[in-house]
C-alpha cells in the first residue's frame, strides 16, 4: 500500500511519541521531530508507510539509545493478556463454531498497539473483552473472507504467520491451536521481529507467551514496523516464497505486503481512515481479506 499524505500527520505522532517513550528530554524530541520533517520532504509517496516508520525510529535510536525502550510495555500487555488467557480459551472451546470464534478474537487482538492507541485504550479494550459473554464485534462485511480462508486451510502443508504485537501474539496462540485442531497435520511457522520495534513481539515475547509449543519460531530479519521483503533474512524469504498459505497479522503487515502476489489472508483491525478507506471498510471494523495470488483479491 502506498503512502497518503494523510499519513504523514501520523509519521511525526508516532515520532513524538515513540522519542516519549525513549526519555528524550523536549528539546530532544523537537530534534527529533525536525529530522522526521527532513525525511518526510523526501520520502517517495509510492513507498509504504511501514518504510518511513523504520525511518522514523531509527532516527530515534540514534538520538536516543535506549536500546529497547518499549520492553516494559510488551512484558506487561504479554502478562496482561496472558491473564485472561484462560477466559479467551472458555469463549473459544464454547463456541458453536471454534475456528471462526478463534479467528475472530485474534483479529480483535489486534487492537494491542502502541501506536496509533494508548496503553489505557488497550486495557480496557482487554478487560471489555474479559468482562463479557459477547464481545461486540462488526464485521467489515466487504472484507470478511472466511469461507476461503477455511477452504485454503483445508488444501494447506505449510502455513506461515506474520505476527504482529505482543500481547496479541497470546490471541494468535489460541488461533494456531485452533488451526491445528482441526488440521493436525500442517506446519506451522510463526515469523517475529528480528530486533526490538515499538510493541512489536519479539522471539523473546514468542518464547514468554509459549508460541514454541504450538508452532515454530523465526523472526524475519525484519526491523521495520511491517514486513518489507527487501529488509528480510534470506531463511525467511525461502519460507514465505514456499508456503502454501500466509496469514499475516495487523496493519503494518497489510500496509508492506498488500502488493504481494501471494496467498496472503489479512487479519486485522482497521486503525485509520486511510485503510479503511483503501479496503473500503470503517475504522474499527475487523477485516479478514484474501489476496489471491493472481490477480486482485476481493
Amino acid at each position: 500500500m502506498k503512502t497518503y499524505l494523510d499519513c504523514i500527520p501520523c509519521f511525526f505522532k508516532q515520532a513524538l511519541e515513540a522519542s516519549r517513550i525513549s526519555g528524550a528530554p523536549s528539546e530532544l524530541q523537537r530534534e527529533i521531530l525536525i529530522e522526521v520533517a527532513k525525511a518526510v520532504q523526501t520520502f517517495s509517496l509510492e513507498s509504504t508507510p511501514p518504510e518511513m516508520g523504520k525511518i522514523i525510529h531509527t532516527i530515534i535510536k540514534r538520538k536516543v539509545p535506549n536500546g529497547d525502550p518499549y520492553k516494559k510495555i510488551r512484558r506487561e500487555t504479554n502478562d496482561l493478556v496472558l491473564s485472561i488467557y484462560p477466559r479467551l480459551k472458555e469463549i473459544v472451546s464454547s463456541s458453536s463454531n471454534r475456528l471462526l470464534k478463534a479467528v475472530e478474537l485474534a483479529i480483535y487482538g489486534n487492537v494491542i498497539d502502541y501506536g496509533p492507541n494508548s496503553k489505557d485504550k488497550v486495557e480496557r479494550e482487554l478487560y471489555k473483552i474479559a468482562s463479557q459473554k459477547e464481545i461486540p464485534l462488526v464485521k467489515c462485511q466487504k472484507r470478511f473472507q472466511y469461507k476461503e480462508f477455511v477452504r485454503a486451510l483445508t488444501k494447506t502443508k505449510k502455513l506461515l504467520y506474520l505476527a504482529d504485537n505482543a500481547g496479541e501474539i497470546v490471541f494468535d496462540k489460541l488461533l494456531i491451536e485452533e488451526i491445528k485442531r482441526v488440521k493436525s497435520d500442517v506446519e506451522i511457522i510463526v515469523a517475529v521481529k528480528e530486533v526490538p520495534i515499538i510493541n512489536d513481539a519479539t522471539i523473546e515475547d514468542a518464547k514468554y507467551c509459549e508460541l514454541h509449543k504450538t508452532a515454530k519460531l523465526m523472526s524475519s530479519g525484519s526491523d521495520a514496523p511491517g514486513t518489507i521483503l527487501s529488509l528480510c533474512k534470506s531463511e525467511f524469504l525461502e519460507i514465505f516464497d514456499d508456503a502454501d498459505m500466509i496469514i499475516s497479522k495487523g496493519q503494518g503487515n497489510f500496509e508492506s505486503l498488500s502488493d504481494v502476489k501471494k496467498n496472503i489472508f489479512f487479519l486485522l483491525m482497521a486503525k485509520c481512515n486511510i485503510v479503511a478507506s483503501h479496503l473500503g471498510c470503517n475504522a474499527g471494523e475487523i477485516i479478514l481479506f484474501h489476496r489471491r495470488e493472481k490477480g486482485k483479491g476481493g
